[in-house]
């Protein structure tokens, strides 16, 4: 019994892999297309059917490609640093919480603050292991920014905790039929979504990509297969964002076409960020992660924990 339990598990995490990677080449896809009705352009349509097989096509591509790397780069750690990045990705994605056949915890908020901490670690070393100045720049930056926004998430989530005093990812959906943690705080989740912008380096967060001197941050030397692991990673922590996102402020899990309604328009709201706004100042980046959104989520720290003791 117990190793027929163990296969089932194994078959529905290799399942969720595989709904996960499908489900970042199409992310991709939704981003590109979307970015390109934005600046009123078509974006990919001639692969397949109005450019479904784009993705693809681009994988294969990516992963046919001649493997460079740098001379003097520090090679194990050059070369093993992107694939580390993704598997830490992929790993978090136990958490989404099925009702049955997987991983399901009850300290899967803590688990997924341990692996976010943890790929702050693979963009140092990608940053640092290609000996080049400007992906060791871009790589800092980076770091900085993610561990400054890490803060704030942290505290966001624990105010959600103790709506609910559980960090088993199931009791929001439980805690949330009759009205989402949404509505009872707006600011924290407008906190929250920004929070998740800057730790997945995204659009007006970017830094890492688009200073005048950095060229593209911390993947600068990757070519090929180590670029497209860093690209899925980031895309797959979207996903993840968003879901998170869903479970924590939009009514939780449910096993209906609306949650997943909900991640895509989640995911939806990362890209048509990416098509809007200007990149931030850095300063003003680090300006606003110490000194608005660690201080409007201490005070709301505070504040729910003052309704819970009463």
């Amino acid at each position: 019994m117990m190793m027929n339990d163990m296969f089932m598990i194994f078959v529905g995490v290799i399942i969720l892999i595989l709904g996960v990677l499908v489900g970042v080449a199409f992310l991709t896809l939704l981003e590109r297309k979307l970015l390109g009705y934005i600046q009123i352009r078509k974006g990919p349509n001639k692969v397949g059917f109005m450019g479904v097989l784009q993705p693809f096509s681009d994988a294969i591509k990516l992963f046919t490609k001649e493997q460079t790397y740098p001379s003097y780069s520090n090679y194990i750690s050059y070369y093993f640093s992107p694939v580390v990045s993704f598997i830490l990705s992929l790993v978090i994605w136990v958490l989404i919480p099925y009702y049955f056949n997987l991983i399901s915890f009850n300290l899967g908020v803590l688990f997924f603050l341990c692996c976010t901490s943890m790929g702050v670690y693979t963009v140092m070393i990608a940053g640092w292991s290609s000996n080049s100045n400007y992906s060791l720049l871009g790589g800092l930056r980076a770091v900085a920014q993610t561990i400054s926004y890490e803060v704030s998430l942290f505290l966001i989530f624990m105010s959600s905790i103790l709506m609910i005093m559980d960090f088993n990812m199931m009791m929001f959906s439980v805690y949330q039929e009759i009205v989402w943690f949404l509505l009872l705080m707006y600011p924290l989740a407008l906190c929250l979504f920004s929070s998740m912008l800057a730790e997945t380096n995204r659009t007006p967060f970017d830094f890492a990509e688009g200073e005048s001197e950095l060229v593209s941050g911390f993947n600068i030397e990757y070519s090929s297969g180590g670029f497209a692991l860093i690209f899925l990673a980031e895309y797959s922590s979207i996903l993840f964002m968003s879901m998170l996102f869903v479970l924590v402020f939009m009514g939780g899990y449910s096993m209906s076409l609306i949650f997943y309604l909900k991640l895509t328009i989640m995911s939806f709201l990362f890209i048509w960020v990416r098509g809007t706004l200007p990149r931030y100042r850095y300063d003003k980046l680090m300006y606003l992660a110490w000194k608005s959104y660690l201080p409007v989520s201490l005070n709301f720290l505070l504040f729910f924990l003052s309704i819970k003791m009463l």
